[in-house]
């Protein structure tokens, strides 16, 4: 009876499991992909430990013949952990090759023990060590899938937090808002800002907010237009809108561009603003007198 293409590699699998994790290990160090700096060797070995039990188990029921789909049931515990071990690894700054590079060093151990077997024939052994390469191969490329995903989501959390971070809604007074915005406004900031400054105009019954653009470096058409629509839409909620910050060349490149503010309020600076803002509400600032 034919002896079936997986019967080699489950067996040094099955009878050095041990050596195979230490010496795996012993390869990511050689390949530079250890990262010791951000694993200790017991958080490592565990996860050698948790990849290398699944990919045994799908090894053992997920191979029909020399087949095999990555995708079936069979290797459900496998993508389990890889997913686990992906972010935790994509977390802590852990780099795509470092990631691909740390599961193709399991093939210099199976290589070996499969090379160290008695009696096993040469095509055997081809056909052994081609399965291998296919199967880590495989193993490689999902987990090189599942860390990009992982990725691409800490970049889109981020960037959804550097948003909320860069546009801010701060009361100053009593029914008085400030946006400070500083860098770009894009389309998709304008919405951001738009959004979190109404729903906080309903939330703090604001009747005056101040737009200050101070640190906003270039202001063009297309700036111009965010900045007037984020007004239009605080009369439309009931409050008055005060931009802040207009300085001399942003002045005159406003001119020079055609952009009429139309109703909307404008001073050089915050603090005239928040003057005005604290008029509008009712509000007077005095000077103590020297006692």
């Amino acid at each position: 009876m034919p002896q079936s293409a997986t019967a080699n590699i489950l067996t040094v699998l099955d009878t050095d499991f041990k050596g195979i994790i230490e010496e795996w290990l012993g390869t990511q160090v050689k390949e530079g992909v250890k990262r010791s700096d951000l694993f200790s060797d017991a958080e490592s070995r565990n996860q050698n430990r948790e990849l290398l039990k699944a990919f045994s188990k799908g090894v053992r029921d997920g191979v029909t013949g020399e087949d095999f789909d990555f995708d079936d049931n069979q290797w459900d515990d496998l993508r389990a952990v890889l997913a686990d071990v992906s972010r935790e690894r994509v977390n802590r700054g852990v780099t795509p090759t470092e990631m691909a590079t740390f599961v193709l060093a399991l093939k210099t151990p199976l290589f070996k023990r499969l090379e160290s077997l008695q009696d096993v024939d040469q095509g055997v052994l081809i056909r052994d060590v081609m399965l291998v390469t296919r199967l880590v191969d495989a193993f490689a490329i999902y987990t090189n899938e599942i860390f990009i995903v992982e990725r691409e989501q800490i970049i889109d959390r981020q960037r959804q937090e550097m948003l909320e971070l860069s546009t801010p809604v701060v009361e100053l007074w009593d029914r008085v808002l400030t946006l400070p915005l500083i860098g770009t406004l894009d389309s998709a900031r304008a919405q951001e800002v738009m959004e979190n400054l109404l729903q906080t105009i309903l939330e703090r019954q604001a009747e005056v907010v101040i737009m200050d653009i101070t640190g906003v470096g270039t202001v063009d058409t297309q700036v111009a237009q965010h900045l007037l629509r984020a007004a239009a839409a605080v009369r439309l909620m009931g409050a008055e809108c005060i931009i802040s910050g207009i300085s001399p060349m942003i002045a005159q490149t406003m001119v020079q561009l055609g952009i009429d503010v139309g109703t909307v309020s404008t001073r050089s600076s915050i603090r005239t603003a928040l003057s005005d803002a604290l008029l509008t509400v009712g509000y007077v600032i005095k000077k103590t007198e020297d006692q």
